[in-house]
């Protein structure tokens, strides 16, 4: 049975440079983020020799930090991830969110 007056709450996912890892989920934390999950992976990025001669390869170890969220929060957090880690430029990072349905 789903309650009316139930928590709303969203599943985000962030996935960045290791190097971001303790930023990010300092952040996160300030913005309300609970149960703060990171897990370490490595990106399926492949360089070629013109890519490495001008210094774009991209990082290719990753962090994948995971964490609940009220839905009243997201606002907030995206204007973040945009502001203070550069989300909406290419190459930086990715992030997303899943409803949660709560039900008793």
């Amino acid at each position: 049975m789903i309650h009316e007056d139930s928590p709303c709450l969203v599943f985000l996912t962030v996935i960045a440079g290791r190097k971001l890892k303790d930023a990010l989920t300092e952040s996160l934390s300030e913005e309300g983020g609970r149960l703060i999950t990171v897990m370490y992976g490595k990106g399926a990025v492949t360089s070629d020799y013109l890519s490495d001669m001008f210094g774009l390869v991209a990082e290719e170890n990753k962090v994948v930090v995971t964490c609940l969220l009220a839905c009243k929060k997201t606002d907030a957090v995206w204007n973040m991830l945009i502001t203070k880690f550069h989300f909406d430029k290419p190459n930086t990072g990715i992030a997303f969110t899943v409803p949660i349905q709560i039900s008793f």
